[in-house]
């Protein structure tokens, strides 16, 4: 994705794409640590703290939203500037080749380090307990392959796809009939749209990892892929919407509240296979309200040279694609150990990061592999 615009470079673009990702290894750090999650995750720790879930659900709710939103953004923006063969074979060098040579090496490498910690972790979470005593019996069937964290690369490609034959069939009119109303109308009528795939899937909603595209996902990721090409067909859009922005923030926030309670009264599991619909409502308000809210504060505040910055998001694909075969293999290694959580926290997230930066710095800004994932 090519972060140019004709005026210049949109830095808080190209800003908050690298944000989101790298949130990602702060997100899946975290749920180890996640009371909400201790029976659903892997990695889950002895320990957890009721602090982390009120952290890392408003993470959930925003952080691939926006990724995908930015993403159309530019999708949009190469095919207006360079045309739509331009736009296909970036697709394919970006995200289709990047996807079909990670996904056997990730895939691998999750399962070898959890063949490890089977073999190996004396206090093991209750889902990897579960496994173990699964494959304890005889003739256990094998664990059926999915895209784990590269899932994204799929909806991408789907996205893309899909932009194309609304482009062509010029099926774009009710987007573009919402940003020309006042941007309260957007933020209202979006939330309607989603919610109803929201309420067909577990409440925080999971990744779809799937190998086959689900549904609920197709209908509200690709809800802020095309905002996000709308976005650029109104780039006014954004300043009609600033003097909203302090509504959107208190709004969250206090939403938030409300959605935290109830899923201390919904779980997650066989009891609530799919969410209430309060709670899907209040999931579909909250990731649109905060990720437009986003999306201004990074204009506002991300909208300047940063050579930091420049950096991160240079190497920002390429941490996101290594970051959770290392996650998986340093926390694994950790569940063991006595050590607070908010230390085990820590070491995960920086030793996570040093590696994926030092082989980015070594194996990618300098080395033909940057003009796929650099």
């Amino acid at each position: 994705m090519d972060a140019s615009a004709t005026q210049g470079r949109l830095h808080y673009m190209d800003h908050l794409r690298a944000l989101s990702m790298l949130a990602g290894v702060f997100f899946h750090a975290a749920l180890a640590y996640s009371p909400l999650m201790h029976g659903l995750w892997p990695l889950a720790d002895r320990q957890s703290s009721a602090g982390v879930d009120a952290a890392v659900w408003g993470l959930h709710l925003v952080r691939m939203p926006l990724f995908f939103l930015v993403a159309g953004f530019f999708s949009a923006w190469i095919a207006s500037r360079r045309g739509g063969v331009a736009l296909a074979r970036q697709r394919v060098r970006r995200i289709l080749l990047p996807f079909l040579v990670a996904w056997p090496l990730v895939w691998w490498s999750l399962s070898a380090s959890t063949d490890w910690a089977l073999a190996n972790v004396q206090h093991p979470s209750p889902l990897l307990d579960m496994v173990r005593t699964w494959l304890a019996q005889p003739e256990a069937p094998q664990m059926p392959p999915g895209t784990a964290h590269l899932w994204f690369l799929v909806y991408l490609l789907i996205f893309a796809v899909l932009h194309w034959v609304a482009h062509t069939l010029e099926l774009a009119r009710l987007g573009r009939w919402l940003l020309d109303r006042h941007p309260a109308c957007l933020l209202l009528v979006l939330p309607v749209l989603i919610a109803p795939a929201l309420a067909t899937v577990s409440a925080p909603h999971p990744a779809p990892e799937g190998l086959l595209p689900q549904f609920w996902a197709l209908v509200f990721y690709g809800a802020f892929f095309a905002l996000g090409t709308q976005v650029h067909a109104r780039p006014d859009w954004l300043e009609r919407a600033r003097p909203l922005a302090p509504w959107l923030l208190a709004g969250g926030a206090l939403l938030y509240l409300v959605l935290l309670w109830r899923l201390r009264i919904e779980l997650p599991g066989a009891a609530m296979p799919v969410a209430s619909w309060p709670v899907a409502v209040l999931e579909a308000l909250l990731s649109v309200w905060l990720t437009v809210f986003c999306l201004l504060a990074g204009q506002r505040l991300l909208d300047r040279p940063n050579v930091a910055m420049r950096y991160l998001a240079h190497g920002a694909y390429w941490i996101y694609l290594l970051h959770l075969p290392l996650l998986f293999a340093i926390q694994y290694a950790l569940m063991d150990l006595e050590w607070a959580w908010p230390l085990k926290f820590a070491m995960a997230s920086a030793g996570t990061l040093a590696v994926c930066l030092l082989s980015y710095q070594l194996l990618v800004r300098h080395t033909p592999l940057r003009r796929f994932v650099g």
